[in-house]
């Protein structure tokens, strides 16, 4: 787990540097400060209301208690378990089967389940992956996941100025140089994958955090490696269709909604199931 830790602090300190290399390109000590700035501002407005946004966009309903009783005391107990506050809990109708955390903090946190996914496990699998989900809000994953994401989208909004900035002869250091252009060109191609790249490996290496923290809570990872299979078939046969923006948040769920769609290994927000469930089966209590 400290392997990962560190991972994910080298990684989002690299994703702030190429932010901050763009603004001293474009603007030297001044675009350095205006893109810290920039990055700061984004981050702040999607912390305060990514939650929001994501319950909305997905039509999350609360779930009742009383219909919903064996769920909530399922929650409540690894709560206690991880001495973490009771959280929302949300449902998210349709058949697709996956879950996610979401919310600021670990007093503000919100659980949300598929209608999908509670019909596809049993009680000693949907525990399993409300351990993991309960994970995120402990080690405030929804916190570096926004921040990931906050610093991306700037980088790639730098990156989509830098080419008109190409189109239309330039900008920046040495604006009337050929060079400049190759600069820009290279910048705007390079600078977005890159930032792509190691957002997802962020997002990777959180989701190992979540699957031990969680296999940990409950001193057992057979719930969870087993609920695994079981949603990565599922998902294989009901994934989410990607629309507007809901590919932006595919990192949020315990699977990736859309493995449907073929993805390189690298730009995946998820590790490969098989390399999950086989950390899970090696852990020891």
């Amino acid at each position: 787990m400290f392997k990962n830790q560190v991972k994910t602090a080298v990684l989002l300190a690299s994703l702030m540097g190429i932010l901050l290399l763009i603004g001293q390109y474009f603007g030297g000590p001044q675009g350095l400060t205006f893109a810290l700035i920039f990055g700061l501002g984004i981050n702040f407005v999607m912390f305060w209301w990514s939650d929001k946004i994501v319950l909305k966009m997905y039509r999350a309903k609360e779930a009742d208690r009383h219909h919903h009783k064996k769920l909530y005391d399922m929650i409540q107990d690894i709560c206690q378990r991880a001495h973490l506050p009771m959280p929302k809990v949300f449902i998210v109708p349709g058949n697709h089967p996956n879950a996610f955390a979401t919310g600021r903090s670990p007093q503000k946190a919100v659980v949300a389940f598929t209608e999908g996914i509670l019909h596809l496990l049993n009680d000693h699998e949907l525990k399993g992956v409300a351990a993991h989900e309960l994970s995120h809000v402990k080690n405030r994953d929804t916190l570096i996941s926004t921040i990931a994401a906050g610093i991306a989208g700037v980088i790639s909004y730098a990156a989509m100025m830098a080419r008109w900035g190409a189109m239309f002869g330039g900008f920046g250091r040495d604006s009337d140089s050929g060079s400049n252009i190759i600069e820009l060109l290279a910048l705007a191609i390079l600078a977005p994958v890159m930032a792509m790249i190691i957002q997802m490996a962020i997002s990777r290496s959180r989701e190992f955090i979540a699957d031990e923290t969680g296999a940990r809570m409950l001193k057992d990872g057979s719930g969870l490696a087993s609920a695994l299979l079981k949603l990565e078939k599922g998902i294989s046969h009901a994934p989410l269709k990607p629309q507007g923006q809901t590919e932006a948040t595919a990192h949020l769920f315990i699977e990736n909604p859309f493995r449907g769609v073929g993805m390189f290994k690298i730009f995946s927000t998820h590790p490969a199931t098989k390399e999950r469930v086989k950390r899970l089966h090696s852990l020891k209590f």
